[in-house]
């Protein structure tokens, strides 16, 4: 991934800072893909976060600015010290993770500073799906987030989408597609690799547990599945009545919960199950967009079990690398997991062609050359 500096021979090298207020340090998108990769290219770039001083992560200076104590504190305190921190630290480009941030964009931009915004979702959509936010509330905060983004991404220098579908939204001569898409190291097949037929896991989950994300469908599955065949799970809730719920039904003493985990281990949970799931529920913001999960199954060689959204119909058919099942539907997710899991000829047949998918378009090599590109040209 190297590369020579931004900067020519003798000239000041351009300070590149990520803000973020929402996610954590080490988030996978933009620290481990971006900065890190942007770090091993010679760019001068490092992390601003709404998160307590740390050391350095996967080679990338992170400025912590403080914990939050609520979300209007983090809007509102926290993005003010993300502020004052990006001018103390002089960058020449800001690369905004979020959109509460967008009001420190402006004023950064008035201020000199180039500025670029990242659209990990499609916001007014993911809005009309928040459930801290009241319904009557939905769709006028949803209207104003995308008048919001509209005008500013007429004044901010690009934009960052984080799919095709995103990228629409915005001017097409700022705004360049950069996907979450797994490392082709990921996908390098490993020579101690256990066997499908002695995995331990049916199944696999990485990711939030969320009711839109299907946890209590993910539970439901493991109790429809035998009693042979259990899954494991490394991700987080988002709420704490749903957590209770989920811990107390049936299907929770049939998985191994793992909690949040580093992303490093996610691979090894991955290559031990037979299959990974992916059960989103067909709502707005999930419809069109690539679900990162799904392509890390791909990346480890298992067969994915997904949501058929016709987006996703189009990938796992086009690479021929799992089974789509209505995500509404368990009976139907656990009959393709109990098949793969007595078919592992089968399995290791579509999960091959994931990881080929992966190593040839799927892989964030690819992806990264376009944000290079980018920093080049704002340099």
């Amino acid at each position: 991934m190297g590369g020579p500096s931004a900067a020519g021979p003798g000239a000041a090298q351009p300070r590149f800072r990520h803000l973020t207020s929402v996610h954590e340090v080490d988030d996978s998108r933009i620290l481990h893909r971006e900065c890190a990769s942007l770090a091993r290219a010679g760019h001068d770039v490092a992390v601003i976060a709404g998160r307590p001083p740390s050391a350095p992560v996967d080679g990338v200076r992170v400025v912590g600015v403080g914990r939050c104590r609520n979300r209007l504190d983090r809007m509102t305190r926290i993005a003010w010290r993300l502020l004052r921190a990006a001018r103390r630290e002089q960058a020449d480009v800001c690369h905004l993770h979020d959109p509460e941030l967008l009001w420190i964009g402006v004023l950064l931009k008035l201020g000199g500073c180039r500025v670029v915004y990242d659209v990990h979702e499609d916001v007014p959509k993911q809005i009309m799906s928040k459930f801290w936010i009241p319904r009557w509330a939905r769709r006028a905060l949803s209207l104003a987030a995308w008048v919001a983004e509209g005008i500013c991404a007429r004044i901010f220098d690009a934009v960052v989408a984080a799919t095709p579908s995103i990228a629409e939204r915005f001017p097409a001569g700022k705004t360049v597609v950069v996907q979450n898409f797994p490392s082709a190291a990921a996908a390098r097949p490993l020579d101690d690799a256990l066997p499908f037929s002695e995995r331990p896991y049916a199944f696999a989950y990485t990711g939030g547990l969320t009711e839109v994300q299907g946890v209590r469908q993910i539970m439901a599955i493991a109790t429809i599945l035998p009693r042979e065949l259990t899954g494991v799970l490394a991700g987080w809730f988002d709420a704490a009545e749903l957590e209770g719920e989920v811990r107390a039904s049936a299907g929770w003493r049939r998985v191994e919960h793992l909690g949040e985990i580093p992303p490093e281990a996610v691979l090894d949970v991955l290559r031990s199950a037979r299959c990974g799931i992916v059960v989103d529920h067909p709502i707005s913001n999930y419809l069109d967009s690539y679900s990162t999960k799904m392509f890390e199954y791909m990346a480890c060689g298992i067969p994915v079990v997904c949501s058929d959204f016709p987006l996703w119909e189009r990938i796992v058919g086009e690479a021929d690398c799992g089974v789509l099942v209505d995500p509404l539907d368990p009976p139907a997710a656990a009959a393709a997991i109990e098949q793969l899991a007595k078919d592992p000829d089968e399995a290791r047949r579509l999960g091959e062609n994931g990881r080929r998918a992966v190593l040839e378009r799927f892989n964030w090599e690819a992806e990264y050359s376009t944000l290079d590109a980018l920093y080049r040209r704002l340099a």
